[in-house]
């Protein structure tokens, strides 16, 4: 642990309550969260969930040591859709070597948009695929303790088996009777009841078991994964909302009912939804976007986003509370980034010299005890935020220095940042020029003198020069950022 531990809270989906966080073993604090499910390229949605893990990570770490935090994220890849597009694609191959070749451009693409966010590789990446044979073994000792039973070509969990089964979610058993991704069929015994293992037909894929040739439910693949990396009792369980139920809660079933434990996690932890726009993102809205795509294309605001700006922009939001991804968000973010990066570097003579011994050994202060102490609230990042604005004006180089070591804990690579600024400096005769024009702009669109305003906009735009226009979401003040055309 570090010298000096902040009394670390976190909101615990589970007793509802925030609440001082005690780890089972403070030399060994272990967290696991869903993972993305590699059918198809991860939603902004999927980013929002692996940067608040990441940022719990980073703090974890802080906290405990780095060699004391083990953070388990999985990757599905065991899923019917894919499973059938393996089967398909590639008869002569094995099962999961054939489940490789169909998920690896999107196992790939994934582990390439985490890092454009920001976030550090966890500890261990497990595939599902890896850890059928630990399914199989639960879903033996749940038959063995009678909380499970075979019926219809399946393996079920018996709900009724477990008295307080609803306790994550609060749902009463009258509540499960259908609907909320409840399958009811006949053969069940409850209509609750949920698939552990289920038989593949002659042209369905599927692996050998004691119960039939057949695949895996989706719940039971993360309680056989966190039992193996992390045990039958850890500390911290993360995911969004919308997993709560039914996943979430049949997890802890099948985990406490196989291992005779209390708890699967001490602690549950569940970020917010994401609208885009005001709307909720949907393929049918046609407001559906993929992490690649706002990396990669301008089909988000008309333009391509750096991973930073993102981050930053689902960062301004707590994150349980529900997210507006809006281009004025990401626009205000980057305006933000802008500042931050101008002040690291403003207390430099030659920010050259900060490159070349920098990107050998990193931003070495550790991050400020006011910023540690605000994210140990329940990951307070809008304190956080506001207290780097309080000290994003720094006057030394070390007040500099400081502040990027701040920003990097926070995952913002100023190294990057660096090259970043190189590649737009070196494309620029005078920025100073750049923001006397946007200054005039701005004096002309206050005067109502707009055929001024447009003819600065046009004479930049010439220059490579892209003027964005939003208002500061709490002075209401406009506010122009620019940036070089790609």
């Amino acid at each position: 642990m570090t010298s000096r531990t902040p009394p670390l809270t976190l909101y615990n989906t589970l007793t509802r309550t925030k609440e001082p966080f005690v780890p089972i073993d403070a030399a060994n604090v272990r967290l696991y969260a869903c993972g993305p499910t590699v059918y198809d390229f991860a939603h902004i949605g999927n980013g929002r969930m692996a940067i608040v893990f990441d940022l719990l990570f980073r703090l974890l770490r802080q906290v405990y040591g780095a060699e004391h935090v083990t953070y388990v994220r999985n990757i599905t890849d065991v899923d019917d859709k894919i499973n059938a597009r393996a089967a398909r694609d590639f008869p002569g191959l094995d099962l999961n070597e054939a489940i490789r070749k169909v998920t690896g451009k999107t196992a790939g693409q994934y582990q390439s948009d985490v890092a454009a966010l920001g976030c550090l590789e966890p500890t261990v990446q497990p595939r599902a695929t890896d850890n059928i044979a630990g399914m199989q073994s639960l879903i033996g000792t749940l038959l063995q303790r009678g909380n499970a039973y075979e019926a219809g070509g399946e393996v079920l969990f018996a709900v009724g088996s477990m008295p307080d089964y609803g306790k994550l979610s609060g749902r009463n058993p009258e509540d499960n009777l259908a609907g909320a991704r409840v399958a009811v069929d006949a053969h069940k015994k409850n209509p609750a009841d949920f698939v552990l293992w289920k038989q593949s037909s002659a042209d369905e894929p599927g692996w050998d078991s004691p119960w039939g040739r057949g695949r895996p439910g989706w719940h039971i693949e993360c309680s056989a994964m966190s039992e193996r990396y992390l045990g039958p009792l850890f500390d911290i369980h993360g995911g969004g909302l919308d997993l709560i139920f039914p996943h979430h809660e049949n997890e802890i079933a099948q985990s406490r009912c196989a291992h005779g434990t209390a708890a699967m996690a001490n602690v549950w932890m569940h970020n917010g939804f994401l609208q885009v726009e005001g709307e909720k993102m949907s393929k049918s809205v046609g407001n559906f976007f993929t992490i690649a795509q706002l990396l990669e294309t301008t089909d988000f605001g008309g333009r391509q986003w750096p991973g930073e700006v993102l981050r930053l922009a689902m960062l301004m939001t707590q994150y349980r509370q529900p997210i507006d991804f809006t281009t004025n968000q990401l626009q205000f973010a980057e305006s933000k980034l802008r500042h931050w990066h101008e002040a690291v570097f403003s207390q430099s003579p030659r920010p050259s010299i900060w490159w070349e011994v920098f990107s050998d050994r990193g931003w070495h202060l550790p991050p400020s005890q006011q910023l540690v102490d605000a994210l140990a609230d329940d990951l307070n990042t809008h304190l956080a935020l506001s207290y780097l604005d309080k000290t994003g004006r720094p006057k030394t180089p070390l007040e500099a220095e400081q502040l990027a070591s701040d920003l990097s804990f926070l995952g913002f690579d100023m190294i990057s940042f660096w090259k970043s600024y190189s590649d737009t400096m070196a494309t620029l005769s005078d920025e100073a020029e750049i923001r006397a024009s946007i200054a005039s702009r701005l004096g002309a669109l206050a005067s109502r003198d707009f055929a001024t305003a447009d003819r600065i906009r046009a004479e930049l735009a010439e220059q490579g020069i892209a003027l964005m226009d939003s208002k500061d979401p709490e002075t209401g003040e406009r506010v122009t950022t620019w940036a070089v055309k790609r």
